[in-house]
């Protein structure tokens, strides 16, 4: 019973740590304007990011992200969420499969005013 009660937990304590708590070494970029080797994912809903589009973004939400995810290829990437818990879930899922992630932004973020060039 006591084993049961132990994995139980560690099951409960694997889940929430791959969800909320941070990458370490990603930093939070302040500006999408990159070179042509990186390219920025964004992992938002597809109603989140047609309403405010980046110009240049690969749109896959998080949602389609096991399917879709070769579609970005092995260069560097950075990515656009919306939350922390979809930009942990991205960072995470695409480090395992070998993608160098050089940092993030999250569009309710404070230290991002100038996120880049948007499409209206």
């Amino acid at each position: 019973m006591l084993y049961v009660v132990i994995m139980v937990v560690s099951m409960i304590l694997f889940f929430l740590y791959t969800r909320y708590v941070p990458v370490k070494g990603i930093q939070c970029v302040s500006s999408l304007n990159t070179n042509d080797d990186v390219k920025i994912l964004d992992v938002r809903d597809y109603n989140d990011s047609y309403h405010d589009s980046i110009s240049g973004a690969i749109n896959i939400p998080i949602a389609y992200l096991k399917k879709y995810y070769h579609c970005v290829g092995n260069s560097d990437i950075i990515i656009v969420a919306s939350n922390n818990l979809e930009k942990n879930m991205s960072i995470r899922f695409l480090r395992k499969k070998g993608c160098n992630i050089i940092g993030y932004t999250l569009t309710n973020c404070h230290c991002n005013q100038g996120i880049g060039p948007k499409i209206a």
